[in-house]
């Protein structure tokens, strides 16, 4: 089968790291349907090749993404009028499912670490997209605006669910009431990026621990403590992480990677981890189910 051609993102893959970059450099990144549509399947790629450890994500230009494409003008947001991006098809609802939402929920999926390299303005999508990535790291001229009650709508992309664990609610609600634009330095002060670089220094920062964690890990057990620390956010009791927990030891403790990663910590060598993400993932998750839109 014949991989995907890309017109608005750009998609290499280097030393085990695949980069996307939000690529209409002319709007900022701006945020359109088929932007939505190819980072989806770009993280289908990345997660379907095993000679993908990491991704990082970042833009073009001077932006990293400037939020949704406005260029339809007051209409940008009636689905009803647009189309949306996605139809629901209960026959009551007739819902239009979110297109940001629809990316952070394939992120929040993701097999691979995810690093954000926030280069330049990031306001709306261009900050809720962030959300669903592990780490994010940002340029001195990055800013970040959670713009949605300025333009008359709403937090989307689940932000409501992302954010508030990321910075807290008062600090959510803060930047969402207000939807003022605010500098990298107070992303930073508030947890909403890790580290802030000069721009120069931003994609090497990024590549510098994407390679850390590359080179000292087993891509099976990053794969399952993704979807541990990701799933288990929402748990109601430590229990759900404890069975977690038992379950995913006991399958990895029997591994070829467990076998290896203590031979080669006694040995005093690089360990070659043997077992493949797409092949070898146990599956500690018996009740575990997608969640419908309904």
């Amino acid at each position: 089968m014949s991989e995907p051609t890309f017109e608005t993102i750009l998609y290499s893959v280097e030393d085990g790291i695949a980069t996307i970059t939000l690529n209409r450099p002319d709007k900022l990144n701006a945020f359109t349907g088929q932007m939505m549509s190819e980072m989806i399947a770009a993280f289908d790629r990345t997660d379907a090749d095993d000679a993908v450890k990491a991704v990082i994500v970042t833009g073009a230009g001077r932006g990293f993404c400037a939020g949704a494409d406005l260029s339809a003008g007051g209409a940008t947001f009636d689905y009803d009028k647009n189309g949306g991006p996605a139809p629901d098809e209960a026959p009551v609802q007739k819902v239009h499912r979110d297109g940001g939402g629809l990316l952070t929920l394939r992120i929040y999926d993701s097999l691979k670490p995810v690093i954000g390299a926030i280069n330049g303005p990031a306001v709306g999508i261009g900050v809720t997209m962030q959300l669903a990535m592990d780490i994010r790291m940002a340029s001195t001229a990055a800013r970040f605006g959670f713009v949605f009650a300025r333009r008359g709508i709403n937090p989307e992309a689940a932000s409501s669910w992302f954010l508030p664990k990321l910075v807290g609610v008062q600090t959510a609600l803060e930047w969402c009431y207000t939807g003022r634009v605010f500098p990298a330095q107070e992303a930073l002060d508030k947890g909403l990026v890790r580290s802030v670089h000069e721009p120069d220094d931003l994609l090497p920062a990024a590549r510098a621990l994407a390679r850390e964690i590359i080179d000292n890990t087993a891509p099976v057990s990053i794969a399952l403590t993704r979807q541990m620390i990701w799933r288990l956010a929402g748990a109601d009791h430590p229990m759900e992480a404890h069975k977690a927990d038992s379950r995913a030891v006991q399958a990895r403790g029997a591994s070829a990677d467990a076998r290896e990663g203590v031979m080669s910590f006694l040995e005093k060598r690089p360990a070659a981890y043997p077992n493949r993400v797409s092949t070898d993932l146990p599956d500690i998750w018996p009740n575990w189910t997608p969640r419908n839109f309904t």
